[in-house]
């Protein structure tokens, strides 16, 4: 059974849709910002931006937790570059990706609008999309436009799932 990740940048709606997912499919969720460390954290809440280094424990973590639950995962994870992708695809072989594209100035306003009720500083909104690697034309990656409503964005993930997943 394969797992697949929600990613693009902050504010594009990967918890949103991968709550969605992971309930209609009976996967599980794993909120990738959960298992981020306290320095990190810290660091997102103070406007500066995580290098590679400090995203390694995470990524290595969130590597784990695909392994540890191989019968379908649902992860949110940035994933911004290509690298990353490939680390979180060696864990999970056939592991899947849906991008949701955004426009800078749309994530900002999304990431702002949830200022009081999340870490992320919108002032990282640009560090994201200067550190985003498109994922377009990877194998096992659906694009999605993230300013679709999410039962259209819900249709579209599943519907791509089930033609591209093995049963």
């Amino acid at each position: 059974m394969a797992s697949i990740v929600i990613m693009g940048v902050a504010g594009c709606g990967k918890s949103s849709l991968a709550a969605l997912l992971a309930q209609t499919k009976g996967w599980v969720l794993i909120e990738g910002d959960d298992h981020h460390s306290a320095a990190s954290r810290a660091k997102m809440r103070d406007g500066i931006a995580l290098t590679d280094a400090d995203r390694d424990g995470w990524l290595n973590r969130l590597s784990e937790l695909l392994q540890t639950h191989p019968g379908g995962v649902v992860l949110t994870c940035s994933a911004l570059k290509r690298a990353y992708r490939e680390r979180l695809r060696q864990a999970a072989p056939g592991l899947q990706f849906v991008f949701l594209e955004i426009t800078p100035q749309q994530a900002l306003a999304r990431v702002t609008a949830r200022a009081q009720n999340h870490f992320f500083s919108s002032s990282l909104v640009e560090s994201q999309f200067a550190t985003l690697e498109d994922p377009t034309g990877e194998p096992g990656v659906l694009r999605l436009d993230a300013t679709a409503d999410l039962p259209q964005l819900q249709s579209a993930a599943l519907s791509w799932l089930s033609a591209n997943t093995s049963h």
